[in-house]
């Protein structure tokens, strides 16, 4: 990359891309996922006051995307040299455009945690009012920019991975959208969860009964684009075939049925429609439904690098 940290030649055959890249991952895609959400409510109910899940959709999306660039740089071989990918570019490269795109979203995110506590940042450190006198005239732009880079971060985190041609569970069309699709659910339960526990969000009214709403459209489709991509490898190439085999035994099939299936599809079904409305509303049922979504998202993330890396067309 110019001179930059290259991030993808050893990938020719084993796992090269551990845990804290899926933690990374996952981390980007909630960062990006609770500010959509949060962004769309307020659009969406035309609010003017900043509420408590906006509040809480931006403390999850900043630190959320500080946390994923310490696992991301932390893997690198040389992490000391990340200053690197920020000084040179290429653009034909997807890593590098996701560099660019993070380096303007992460500004982006801090704008919009200070605008969600203006209030109380300005109360403690009058110091403050001359910079909000000049960022709230930019407000209406910065929160447009903010949802636009908000999708490109989600989206990004499925192209960085889908590039890589030799990997047939990888390289596959509809990963960027599962990306986009795993993200606004990590997003919808993270913000959820830290709205009614730190800001005080009723747990199923207001904000947060509209994102209950949309959590199960936007599993469905999450379901939907895991189908396409098992479909699209046992009807695909010789290699293709065998990488399906990911889905169905193995260690990777536990992680798949287990952990994306059993905990981050079955749970949150059976607690809010199985066992009826007196469980479903209950504080239990709340929490252990945005938990288990998160743990899904993340298990998702793992299986698609681990099984991704583990089956390649050379073999």
């Amino acid at each position: 990359m110019d001179g930059a940290i290259n991030f993808t030649t050893t990938f020719s055959s084993g796992v090269v891309w551990h845990w804290p890249i899926a933690v990374y991952l996952l981390l980007a895609g909630m960062s990006g996922g609770a500010l959509i959400v949060a962004l769309l409510v307020r659009y969406y109910k035309n609010q003017s006051e900043f509420t408590p899940l906006f509040k809480a959709a931006s403390v999850v999306a900043f630190i959320t995307i500080l946390l994923g660039m310490v696992c991301l740089v932390g893997d690198l071989d040389k992490p000391l040299y990340f200053w690197k990918i920020l000084i040179n570019y290429n653009f034909t490269s997807v890593m590098s455009i996701g560099v660019a795109a993070l380096c303007i979203y992460i500004p982006l995110s801090f704008f919009v945690l200070l605008y969600a506590f203006e209030a109380e940042f300005v109360n403690k450190f009058a110091f403050l009012k001359p910079i909000f006198s000049i960022l709230n005239p930019l407000r209406k732009i910065i929160l447009a920019l903010s949802l636009i880079f908000a999708v490109a971060i989600c989206a990004y985190t499925g192209f960085l991975i889908s590039v890589l041609v030799r990997f047939p569970i990888l390289n596959t069309a509809v990963l960027p959208a599962l990306f986009v699709a795993s993200g606004l659910s990590a997003g919808i339960a993270s913000s959820m969860l830290v709205s009614s526990a730190c800001f005080g969000a009723a747990k199923h009214e207001g904000d947060n009964h509209i994102l209950h709403l949309a959590e199960w459209p936007v599993m469905a489709f999450e379901i939907l684009l895991i189908g396409m991509i098992f479909v699209s490898l046992i009807l695909g190439s010789d290699a293709q075939k065998m990488a399906s085999a990911a889905f169905i035994g193995g260690n990777y099939a536990k992680m798949f049925w287990f952990g994306v299936v059993g905990i981050g599809f079955v749970v949150p079904i059976v607690l809010n429609f199985a066992l009826g409305k007196a469980v479903a509303h209950t504080k239990f049922a709340f929490y252990a439904s945005a938990i288990a979504s998160i743990i899904g998202v993340l298990m998702l993330r793992m299986f698609i690098l681990y099984a991704g890396q583990s089956y390649s067309i050379l073999g």
